[in-house]
């Protein structure tokens, strides 16, 4: 079963107004929000560049939600004190980054902070089946890593029922993040997953945060 009570929401603060930064998390946290989502992208694994430790513990300064790193950076084991130093509370790395999976994710917990894989679409969900004993979270990306905004990408989810088992087998929560909105959001209902990131989907000029949050809620359920 899922290890979470009710699917969760985890908006993805590269979308959001950054000279607003701090009301407008306070504004998801008025929505009941619990986790925020952090791009981390080096403009070397990913051709963009986005922030690094000072931001994240900017961040953590201005709120207690729980902050999940996602690292899309090179050599992400050079970085993970400084990360977690910072207030991540949940780190994922792409296996390809890593010299030795199993090191960066025992590195990870080393530190105190939950371990996690990011899978992307052209890659195969049973990359992770070697390390469900150390994983706490699972992230299978439905866009390509490095820009916002991009389309769905339907197929990512193909092998995920015949995987789901298992991870809840060794209690490994369940995240997508890519092209999550009001329209992609209902046919997930039926997958299990647990949490979905939302940027210009939770971030953008047609409402408040916390409007467009919780109208992502609505279209989410445990099934």
């Amino acid at each position: 079963m899922s290890k979470l009570m009710k699917p969760q929401i985890a908006p993805s603060v590269l979308s959001a107004d950054f000279s607003q930064l701090g009301a407008q998390i306070d504004s998801i946290v008025e929505a009941g929000g619990e986790v925020l989502h952090l791009d981390i992208m080096d403009g070397h694994y990913v051709p963009n560049l986005t922030f690094g430790p000072m931001v994240v513990k900017a961040i953590r300064k201005m709120t207690d939600m729980l902050l999940e790193a996602h690292l899309m950076i090179s050599e992400p084991d050079k970085y993970l004190k400084k990360f977690i130093s910072a207030g991540a509370d949940i780190v994922l790395v792409h296996a390809s980054t890593c010299a030795s999976v199993t090191d960066t994710l025992d590195n990870i917990h080393a530190l105190g902070a939950k371990a996690g894989l990011v899978v992307n679409p052209d890659e195969d969900l049973t990359i992770v089946k070697p390390y469900l004993e150390q994983m706490d979270q699972l992230l299978i990306m439905s866009v390509f890593p490095g820009f916002g905004g991009q389309t769905f990408i339907p197929g990512v989810l193909d092998h995920l029922p015949k995987l789901l088992p298992l991870l809840h087998e060794h209690k490994i929560l369940v995240e997508i993040d890519g092209g999550i909105n009001l329209h992609t959001l209902p046919g997930l209902n039926r997958f299990g997953i647990d949490r979905f990131v939302a940027g210009s989907a939770v971030f953008n000029a047609s409402a408040t945060p916390k409007e467009n949050f919780l109208n992502l809620l609505t279209q989410i359920s445990h099934k």
